[in-house]
């Protein structure tokens, strides 16, 4: 209060706080893993962030300590102004949390699987009711509603698994890979239902290893890689700054010469990164840049496989900052 006052006698406009804010939190694992280094981020109240990065990143660490599911061994974190540690349970009335996993009882109804969330947050008769029948409704489930939910398909389960995560009106939805496993049509309708809670204000903290999803759905993301953030922006800022055009090269073998030092004697390349038989050219014009480089490759014995010339995309970025596509990060994380 004293803040706000001060801040109106001066005729200036007060900051508002961050939905969520990530300071400096460290996690180990008791096998010495280090999942989170020094995480640190904020998250605008009424805005859906993507956290992105490949398995093993520390996307889930971070959703966990954040829903007080787990703490950190340092560091801090705040969501909606409140501590995680030091006040868990008040930070629970304030989410909605829909983990991996989903968490939906499959040998009853959809209706009664919201009824059962709502009372466990307290809902009285009457309002909870009304909410399920507005939930149903707002998730294309009211005709399915009364029906077992082993039954459902996969899409119309991570609907359900949504809809119970906000049946309290949290202030801040934390949303973990929500998608993962979806066939296109149910991933689509899924985008859906995320931009419809956004446009009503709700505060969204999105985890995916989908780039295009983060791109299409978040205002801001951090690209985290070993438990720390690499690079932080709005999609369109980070792909800005990829100037021109983006050459993607798969070779027939690994090279066993410096790719680098043979394409960036060529004045339309502007930047060379390397990954097994990957390679990727930054140049400002990707259909004069082509050409140049497809001959100075095979002038110099390297056959390529394939080729492909493209607007800068998130995968660039992260290729950019980490030295490696996010397929193969992907990868090298499920080992």
């Amino acid at each position: 209060m004293a803040t706000t006052l001060s801040a109106a006698r001066a005729g200036t406009t007060p900051v508002a706080s961050p939905a969520i804010d990530v300071q400096e939190l460290n996690k180990v694992y008791p096998e010495k893993t280090q999942a989170l280094k020094d995480l640190r981020f904020q998250v605008e109240s009424g805005t859906v962030f993507g956290l992105l990065g490949p398995n093993g990143a520390g996307k889930s660490t971070a959703v966990k300590i954040l829903t007080t599911l787990s703490t950190p061994d340092a560091g801090r974190a705040l969501v909606c102004g409140i501590d995680v540690v030091r006040q868990p349970f008040n930070v629970r009335r304030l989410i909605g949390y829909v983990a991996q996993m989903s968490g939906v009882d499959p040998d009853a109804s959809g209706l009664e699987n919201l009824m059962l969330q709502g009372q466990l947050y307290g809902m009285p008769g009457n309002d909870l009711k009304r909410r399920v029948a507005e939930l149903l409704d707002s998730f294309n489930l009211t005709e399915a509603g009364g029906r077992l939910v082993k039954t459902y398909s996969g899409g119309m389960k991570r609907k359900l698994d949504v809809a119970m995560g906000i049946v309290h009106r949290p202030r801040v939805l934390f949303l973990d890979e929500p998608t993962t496993g979806l066939d296109p049509e149910a991933r689509a309708e899924m985008w859906q239902e995320i931009e419809r809670l956004a446009h009503e204000g709700m505060t969204i903290l999105l985890t995916t290893h989908y780039l295009d999803e983060a791109d299409h759905l978040a205002q801001r993301v951090a690209i985290i890689d070993r438990g720390q953030v690499v690079v932080e922006g709005t999609p369109e800022q980070l792909k800005h700054e990829l100037h021109g055009d983006t050459i993607q090269i798969e070779l027939e073998h690994e090279p066993h010469r410096d790719l680098r030092e043979i394409l960036t004697v060529r004045s339309e390349v502007r930047e060379v990164a390397v990954d097994g038989r990957m390679v990727r050219a930054r140049v400002e014009n990707g259909a004069t840049a082509l050409p140049v480089i497809m001959s100075t490759l095979e002038n110099a014995g390297i056959v390529i496989k394939s080729v492909t010339v493209a607007r800068p995309s998130l995968d660039d970025v992260y290729f950019r900052y980490s030295g490696k596509s996010f397929a193969r990060a992907q990868e090298e994380g499920s080992r």
